[in-house]
This record gives C-alpha cells, sequence and structure tokens, in this order.
C-alpha cells in the first residue's frame, strides 16, 4: 500500500511543470521505470548456528513478518521487505530484534541490505 502511494506521489510530482519544454528532455518515465530506478532495501535474516531455512522462515511469519527467500549463487538467503527506504527496513530491523530478544532467539541476527529482486 505504501508503495502504491508512494509511486502515485511520484508520478503526480512528475506533472507538475508540464508544458515548459527543456531540450533533451524525454517522455516521463512509466511507473515501472520510477521504482526500478528508487533505491529499495530489505532484511537479510540468518542464523548464527545451522537452522533450517525454512524454520527461521516460519518464525518470521508466525511474528508477522513477510518473507521471501532469494538464491544467489547457490547461497539460500531469507529477506524480509522490501522497504521503500532505508530508515523503514531500519524500523523494520529494530521490531525484529525486539521479538527474537522476547523470544529468546539471540542465534538469529538481521542485516539492512540494498533490495535483491527475487530470483
Amino acid at each position: 500500500m505504501r508503495k502504491l502511494a508512494l509511486v502515485v506521489g511520484v508520478l503526480a510530482l512528475a506533472g507538475c511543470g508540464q508544458g515548459n519544454d527543456h531540450p533533451g528532455s524525454s517522455k516521463p518515465a512509466t511507473p515501472a521505470q520510477i521504482a526500478a530506478a528508487a533505491p529499495q532495501w530489505d532484511l537479510q535474516v540468518q542464523g548464527q548456528t545451522p537452522q533450517a531455512v525454512s524454520d527461521v522462515a516460519a518464525w518470521l511469519i508466525e511474528h508477522g513478518f513477510s518473507t521471501y527467500i532469494a538464491n544467489d549463487g547457490g547461497k539460500t538467503r531469507i529477506l524480509v521487505g522490501p522497504f521503500a527506504t532505508k530508515a523503514e527496513a531500519e524500523a523494520k530491523q529494530a521490531l525484529l530484534v525486539e521479538k527474537l530478544a522476547t523470544a529468546k532467539k539471540r542465534s538469529i541476527e538481521s542485516f539492512v541490505v540494498e533490495h535483491v529482486p527475487a530470483s
């Protein structure tokens, strides 16, 4: 929902100044181009001990975190997100750290990373 609001806001602002011809200007960007150009962020979640990816992902889902699995060159990564801004990702990370501490799951760490498209 936030992404939709962001895209609508960007498109509304993109319409400002119509009629001002700038040399070399091209057509306005499409929503897909705007979304692709904007950096996005994820939380990468991993256990310090060898735990099944499905166990960690299941715990995250049970506690309200939407996850997806990415394969990078044979390495499986659990990601939460994507988030539109780094600040959003950091806020979600703080919430995750709080829930992990409450559940006494100190063997699970999270890192804010740049968004990796699902493969």
